[in-house]
């Protein structure tokens, strides 16, 4: 898999530049601001790597343009010495749809072991972000990056390597919201997908909301020992990703209600998240195809993020269970 180099373009926080763009008119602490101006500021906590491997990894990886008009890409992950067709995952990276990247360090090496764990390839995609690109862009991105598939499935990799009926959909935090709507969309017109398939999402604390405040959130709150996403932060991100003038009872911000009976969905919940409760109560009601798992004593994405034992333990009982699932093996 040979290896395209993409142009990263990273912005810093500046207080310098108040004067030139106005006031700053929303902001999460740390990693974004946006001025009165619409100019949008991005710190750089996570460094941005290039698609090499350890080779002891045993996985090979490149990155490629899927339009190169709105400048949004993947990168690949595929074991190595495979004889067969793999699975095939499309990941989307969390970030409150307004930061992160697939070339972020923390996605790379979690991604890495997803794809060596789980004997899948793996498309990680760079969709584009809000506030510039409000949602519905990145979902979008997600069902364009499908259509992009399928154009290519002759084509020597996807032919020779990838098991294109045999598609999931997955992600973290607003990447597991990203999944479960792109799937949605997707849903729709599954005939014209043909022979592509869609076969499930996986679904790591996915980001959605609501006006009404659950228990979790009141009891998570802003205790970023337990979570590293506080419920402030989860407002802004909502506020920056909306469309202009929309609420948390928006579409977007919820489950797509008929989702939950068509498709077979694995849905991960921290037991620590301010999130936990959102993610509970989509499951309730559709055991047969719905399979949840809370990892105790973990917060939001602790299997990227978290540096402790506990996370590191979790985040590999987490793979084994999105392996189990994949592969169709005993109920979880």
């Amino acid at each position: 898999m040979g290896a395209t180099t993409l142009t990263q373009v990273i912005t810093t926080t500046n207080p310098n530049n108040t004067n030139i763009h106005g006031p700053v008119v929303d902001e999460v602490e740390g990693l974004i601001r946006v001025y009165k101006d619409g100019h949008v500021e991005r710190s750089q906590l996570v460094p941005c790597v290039s698609p090499s491997l350890p080779l002891e990894l045993s996985v090979a990886c490149s990155d490629v343009y899927i339009d190169k008009l709105t400048n949004v890409w993947a990168r690949l992950y595929l074991p190595i010495d495979t004889n067969c067709k793999l699975p095939l995952l499309v990941y989307f990276h969390g970030g409150g749809f307004c930061v992160g990247s697939a070339s972020w360090s923390c996605y790379h090496e979690f991604l890495a072991r997803l794809t060596a764990s789980s004997r899948c390839m793996v498309m990680s995609i760079n969709y584009r972000l809000a506030p510039e690109n409000p949602l519905p862009a990145a979902y979008e991105d997600g069902v364009n990056a499908i259509h992009w598939l399928k154009k290519r499935m002759h084509d020597s990799l996807w032919d020779k390597l990838s098991d294109l009926s045999r598609i999931f959909l997955v992600g973290d935090s607003a990447g597991g919201n990203i999944a479960h709507h792109v799937a949605a969309r997707l849903a729709v017109g599954a005939d014209d997908l043909k022979p592509l398939k869609i076969e499930g999402t996986i679904l790591i604390q996915p980001f959605f909301g609501g006006e009404a405040r659950t228990e979790s959130e009141l009891r998570v709150e802003n205790n970023t020992k337990s979570s590293i996403l506080t419920l402030a932060a989860s407002d802004a991100w909502w506020r920056l990703a909306l469309p202009r003038g929309e609420n948390r009872e928006h579409p977007y911000c919820k489950p797509v209600k008929k989702m939950m009976v068509m498709m077979r969905t694995l849905v991960c919940v921290a037991e620590m998240d301010v999130l936990m409760d959102r993610e509970m109560e989509m499951c309730d009601g559709n055991e047969d195809m719905i399979k949840r798992v809370v990892y105790k004593g973990v917060g939001h994405a602790f299997q990227v993020l978290g540096k402790s034992q506990l996370a590191q333990t979790t985040t590999d009982e987490m793979l084994c269970h999105i392996d189990s699932f994949i592969h169709h093996y005993v109920p979880l």
